[in-house]
């Protein structure tokens, strides 16, 4: 009896320890298979650079050798990417706009303006004016459809050389430094003998000069602040006095040509041919009629307080000399009369002989 007890005994020890022992070998082999499952690639990875990653490490002999190889497994080549960068064409380019070193020809058309084509080409109007004195002689009215003008690269002069001319005398002559001549691209000038040749064109980069002002003069009843002058109208009083407060004189409150600038000291109020024409404010008329300067039909209103107004190119006049008119009357109705590339109301503020600035005073 006491010995099939001490066998019962030793039975469950001998258990537990086959139990545990399985467990330990079972611990070794899953971590001999986690330790060939992260270095094998590895090792291959290498091998494989060593050998140039061209050839297959199945036909290596070096790979196939008991001493290196971990594993009989065989090698995949992969196919790698073209790291290269592929361009597409691209069809709808735009060129960049690039300045010009040339001044080019323009053909007035119907509705230029001076401002406007100065706009359009990005120069100044006075820039416009002075390279073009032989067609426009500085009046801005002066412009006509089918005239050619030349339309400078840049702000400046674009100049006649004369001879005689230096490139001193013409740098003073127009305010502009020597070296910003010599150096314009356009000139093509040999800056060791910068010989010009009589006709030739020269730009003369930022250049300026004075120009004559084209307008009518200033007639007014004598006690409103400025002299009275031969041409203006016989008045006598009583008189309608302005409230120093001015209304458009058109339908229309935007621009159609000039702007007011150093070279067209008015607006150019966008009207169609004969379409009303008001008084902007209350006053005498002291001039009405033709003017030979290019403004045609005129109508010029003396406003008693310092202030006149002047409205140009009108179709036909509904105003005589001496009228008394009230804000808002009809005076006239608008037209292209005169020198006009198109229909528009031309119109002046002055104040007491001086221009002002017509945006200054309109609502």
């Amino acid at each position: 009896m006491s010995g099939q007890s001490e066998e019962k005994i030793e039975n469950p020890k001998m258990v537990r320890w086959h139990i545990w022992l399985s467990w330990l070998v079972t611990g070794i082999l899953v971590a001999v298979l986690i330790s060939v499952l992260y270095w094998q690639p590895i090792v291959a990875q290498e091998m494989a650079e060593r050998n140039g990653g061209s050839q297959s490490l199945a036909g290596n002999p070096e790979w196939n050798s008991s001493k290196d190889a971990l594993a009989n497994m065989p090698y995949f080549e992969v196919a790698q990417e073209d790291p290269s960068v592929l361009r597409f064409p691209e069809t709808n380019t735009i060129a960049p706009t690039r300045p010009r070193s040339f001044a080019v020809d323009y053909e007035v058309l119907s509705g230029d303006a001076v401002f406007s084509i100065a706009q359009k080409f990005n120069i100044s109007p006075e820039t416009l004016l002075w390279s073009n004195y032989n067609v426009l002689r500085d009046d801005p009215h002066s412009l006509d459809v089918g005239q050619v003008l030349r339309i400078p690269p840049a702000n400046g002069i674009l100049y006649e050389w004369k001879d005689g001319d230096t490139l001193e005398v013409v740098a003073a002559l127009f305010k502009a430094p020597v070296e910003d001549i010599l150096n314009w691209a356009g000139n093509n000038l040999d800056l060791t003998n910068p010989e010009i040749e009589p006709g030739a064109m020269v730009m003369i980069p930022g250049g300026q000069r004075e120009f004559q002002q084209w307008v009518v003069p200033t007639y007014a009843v004598g006690r409103s602040g400025t002299s009275s002058l031969p041409g203006g109208c016989e008045v006598s009083g009583p008189f309608f006095y302005g409230g120093g407060w001015f209304i458009w004189p058109a339908d229309n409150h935007y621009l159609s040509g000039n702007d007011y600038w150093s070279g067209h000291l008015a607006i150019d109020i966008a009207a169609g041919t004969g379409a009303p024409i008001y008084a902007s404010d209350a006053g005498v008329v002291v001039f009405s009629g033709w003017n030979s300067n290019g403004y045609g039909n005129v109508v010029m209103i003396d406003h008693m307080n310092g202030y006149h107004t002047v409205y140009a190119h009108l179709s036909s006049i509904t105003v005589s000399c001496g009228s008394n008119v009230g804000q808002g009357n009809i005076i006239g109705y608008a037209g292209s009369t005169g020198n006009s590339t198109g229909p528009h109301l031309h119109f002046e503020v002055r104040y007491f002989g001086g221009f002002i600035n017509p945006w200054t005073v309109l609502p």
